[in-house]
């Protein structure tokens, strides 16, 4: 266990979730809608918000695992930490989706707070999110 998941379990912002599995299909629905929407939107040349539509999806497929271990997260950050802990480190997950998953959030705070953002950057994550997702749906539906 990372020191960074046990401080997130010790401050309450990884909690147990006794429904968590029960709404884990629902999480990865809506990951996947999320993700429709940012290559829509990525279509449409509006790559600030595909950034952001992009970090949701890929937070939803997070959330989703997490769900599927009956927990629940209370912070963005914890949730990846969680995911490290949870999933990078027992190798169920390859490292690039976790890398992967913070570049996204790094991206997204750049688009959402600072108005930066770049094609490049949401083409790149448009590609993680699909194989995050995908990923996500498989330890999920097995």
């Amino acid at each position: 266990m990372t020191h960074e998941h046990d401080d997130c379990i010790k401050k309450g912002k990884i909690k147990p979730f006794s429904r968590g599995v029960t709404l884990a299909p629902q999480e990865l629905e809506t990951a996947k809608s999320d993700l429709e929407t940012a290559k829509k939107t990525y279509k449409e040349a509006d790559y600030k918000w595909a950034t952001i539509q992009i970090y949701y999806s890929m937070f939803h497929s997070a959330r989703a695992l997490l769900y599927a271990k009956n927990l629940r997260e209370h912070s963005h950050y914890c949730l990846i930490a969680a995911i490290k802990t949870l999933y990078v480190e027992t190798k169920q997950i390859p490292v690039s989706f976790l890398d992967g998953l913070q570049e996204a959030k790094n991206l997204r705070e750049e688009a959402d707070y600072y108005n930066r953002w770049s094609q490049a950057g949401c083409e790149k994550l448009l590609k993680i999110a699909e194989g995050f997702l995908i990923k996500a749906e498989g330890l999920i539906n097995k």
